[in-house]
């Protein structure tokens, strides 16, 4: 038996029940965690408010989490019973142990904490596709961020600083603006207070950027596009504002044969090569300090709607874990 966080229906975190259930050996392929750190997302209000589709109800939310791998199914090779192991995707985290499938699960190196790894795997490896794969930035080069003091932000921006690139970020509000430079922003534009495009062609004395991570949407369309140089790319992976409306791929030519594109972690991460190699550079660099994680809040895994309370309510800053 182990404790889990379970919701039986819709609505707000009054729903999350915290049981006890009964977690079956692992199968052909997986592997069991006890479980050390859990995630806390922003992802886990969208699925316990319906937003998000469950695949069933009830069901145990959470996407990411670290623990000891305890027990492994018929056929599983690559971990082993003591192995320390990190993971993101899919829901059932919120619990004291799990099954998960074991080409999912990576090997956490010993200078990475449980804590760090749980709360960095799903922005963590967001953060590493943007900035490794779908454009790897180089030295030299300037990079605009939206939502800079977010989660995925902050380790984006830390990473990219380290990479040798001038990062401009974009807030919404001046308490942000510290979290932005303090995360290794050059530049920090409010742009409640300030129009970012007119910044940004400021800052970079009208050439524009090489590439405009955006994560917002609708409420940064088309002024990302305008922050472009010629032959630049705007890499669209989020809507927190809303989903950016259609638009002729026609505008793209007289802005300057400019690419687009929108990338998805489950694409990136689909093969287990992909998943390893992307874990271990984002590993390297956290345990390296290039990339230092705030881990701001801790709750025990009991209290989470407490937890869901205090991110919907902005009380949060930097990483939250709950704890088992």
């Amino acid at each position: 038996m182990t404790h889990v966080i379970q919701i039986d229906q819709h609505g707000g975190p009054n729903v999350l029940k915290w049981r006890e259930v009964e977690v079956a050996s692992p199968g052909k392929g997986e592997v069991r965690i006890r479980h050390h750190a859990i995630g806390l997302n922003f992802i886990d209000t969208y699925f316990r408010t319906g937003l998000y589709k469950p695949p069933s109800l009830p069901f145990i939310p959470g996407a990411e989490g670290a623990g000891e791998v305890v027990a492994v199914g018929r056929g599983v090779k690559d971990v082993k019973p003591g192995d320390r192991v990190a993971y993101s995707g899919g829901l059932g985290a919120y619990a004291e142990e799990r099954n998960l499938a074991a080409d999912r699960a990576v090997k956490i190196p010993r200078n990475v904490s449980y804590e760090q790894a749980a709360a960095i795997m799903l922005k963590g490896l967001t953060a590493q596709y943007l900035l490794r794969r779908t454009h790897r930035v180089k030295p030299g080069e300037t990079i605009l961020f939206h939502a800079a003091a977010g989660g995925v932000g902050q380790i984006a921006c830390q990473w990219a600083h380290a990479l040798g690139a001038t990062v401009i970020g974009t807030v919404g509000g001046k308490p942000k603006v510290r979290l932005a430079k303090a995360a290794g922003c050059h530049h920090v534009i409010d742009y409640k207070a300030e129009d970012f495009v007119e910044r940004v062609r400021k800052i970079t004395k009208g050439a524009g950027v090489d590439v405009v991570y955006d994560g917002v949407g609708k409420d940064t369309y088309p002024g990302s596009l305008d922050c472009l140089r010629p032959l630049g790319m705007w890499v669209l992976f989020g809507q927190s504002s809303g989903p950016v409306p259609p638009f002729d791929l026609q505008t793209l030519a007289p802005k300057g044969s400019l690419f687009v594109t929108r990338p998805t972690i489950a694409t990136y991460t689909a093969k287990r090569e992909d998943l390893i190699k992307g874990a271990r550079e984002l590993f390297r660099v956290v345990g390296n300090g290039a990339v230092k994680v705030a881990i701001n809040q801790r709750y025990a895994l009991k209290d989470a709607a407490k937890a869901h309370r205090d991110l919907e309510a902005r009380k949060t800053t930097g990483a939250t874990v709950l704890l088992p």
